[in-house]
This record gives structure tokens, sequence and C-alpha cells, in this order.
């Protein structure tokens, strides 16, 4: 029963205030407030909160014993060393992994099976950035210390390898910016997102088309004079039999 006092303190009480309008918002399957206790990225971000507050002060193994405690009840792994910022969610969030120098803005939300890791042992600065804004669809993989702008989606399933400019959408293995406009933060739509490999696919049946098109005009060009060089030698040759005929006549007279 101690275990649980905390769950009456004044902050705990503000965490828990603050999260039923923010998962409401991000989840149309939660239909009452006391749901929220029962998303696992409502106790990973509140453990990872005081965890990081214990990394901050350099309390760097309570830290990680905290954090990892809340892994294995949540399924969702955030180093304390991350930095977090206000509004952040993730939606079912098993699988999720967050490394220890990711920064992430505002306005965040992960989907299950992100991984916001780093590409070897490099030292110092080795994770990604996330501007405010952004959405990271399931599964998606953000690797290196690279940076997503503000207002950026990210497909299911996509890695991304380098930086991204605010207001695009990136899909596709590797990433690929398919979309350079203003995104709505508020779409939480994962579905309708550009195919960058059949645009591709139809870019090259649209250009072999052309250049089948053109082939068939100057299959038409070479024919057509082949058929005018046939015809100018049938005029000669009845021209040549024309004169024949003619010069015969004067041959006899002689």
């Amino acid at each position: 029963m101690f275990r649980f006092l905390y769950m009456l303190s004044p902050s705990f009480r503000r965490y828990y205030k603050s999260q039923i309008p923010l998962v409401r918002a991000k989840d149309p399957a939660i239909k009452e407030d006391r749901e929220v206790l029962l998303y696992p990225s409502f106790w990973a971000v509140y453990w990872y909160r005081k965890a990081h507050k214990l990394y901050e002060k350099g309390e760097f193994y309570k830290a990680r014993k905290l954090s990892q405690k809340a892994a294995r009840k949540t399924e969702i792994e955030i180093h304390p060393g991350a930095k977090i910022g206000k509004d952040f969610f993730i939606d079912h969030g098993h699988g999720v992994v967050i490394g220890e120098t990711a920064i992430i803005g505002d306005d965040v939300i992960l989907y299950q099976g992100v991984t916001l890791g780093g590409t070897g042992k490099e030292q110092g600065k080795r994770h990604p950035t996330l501007g405010s804004h952004v959405l990271v669809g399931a599964g998606a993989k953000v690797l290196g210390s690279i940076t997503i702008g503000d207002n950026v989606k990210i497909g299911a399933g996509s890695v991304v390898l380098h930086d991204v400019p605010g207001n695009s959408t990136v899909v596709g293995v590797p990433g690929r910016v398919v979309v350079s406009a203003h995104v709505n933060p508020d779409d939480l739509n994962q579905s309708d997102l550009p195919d960058p490999v059949m645009s591709e696919i139809d870019n090259l049946r649209r250009e072999n088309a052309r250049l089948k098109n053109r082939l068939y005009c100057l299959d038409n060009i070479v024919i057509g004079s082949q058929d005018m060089e046939k015809a100018q030698e049938r005029l000669k040759q009845r021209k040549e039999q024309a004169e024949r005929a003619g010069s015969a006549p004067e041959e006899e007279k002689k």
C-alpha cells in the first residue's frame, strides 16, 4: 500500500490532470478520464521525469535503476539522460526505445516500436533531435545524431538516417522526403502517405511510354523515307525504259 502513496502527492495530481486532455487529443479510444492511468505512456513518462531529475543531479545509478524498472513494467525504455519537452505522448508504446542523448521537442507523438537510437559506438551526441509537433509512425527508426525539424511526419516502418527539414513528410527505407509542405500536427492519419517507390515506378512507366512513342514516330519517318527512295527508284527505272523505248526506232532506221 505504501508503494502507491506517491499517487496522493500534489506533483502526481498535477501530472495526472495534465495528461487527461493530452491523451484525449491524441487517442480517440479513451472514454473516461481515469483511463489515462491504464496507458503505458502515462507511467513511462512519469517515471522518466523522476529519473531525469536524478540523472541531472549526477545520481546516474539511481536514475538508471528507476528507468529500467519502468521499462520492465511498461515495455517503453527511455534513458534518463534524454531531454523531452512537454505534451509528449507514446501511443500503445510497446517496444519504444529512446537513447541517452536524444532531444525531443514539445507536442511529439510516437507510436509502438519506434527507436530513437544511435548508429554505433560513437561518443557524445549520438541520438536524434526531434523538433516540436512531430509524429513518428509505428516501427519507424530514427538513427544517429540527426535533426528532425518542426512539423514533420515520419511514416510507419521508415528508417531515417539523415536530417529532415521542417514541414516535411518522410517515408521509406531509407527515409525520403516525399512532401515538403505544411504538416498539420493534429492530423494523426498515417495511412494516406505518398509511396516513393510507386512514384518512381510511375515515372519510369511514363518515360517508357514517351520513348516508345518517339521510336514509333522515328520508325514512321524511316519507313516513309524508304518508301520515297523506292518510289524515286521506280520512277528512274520507268524513265530509263521510256528512253530505251524511244531510241529503238531510230536504231531501226539506221
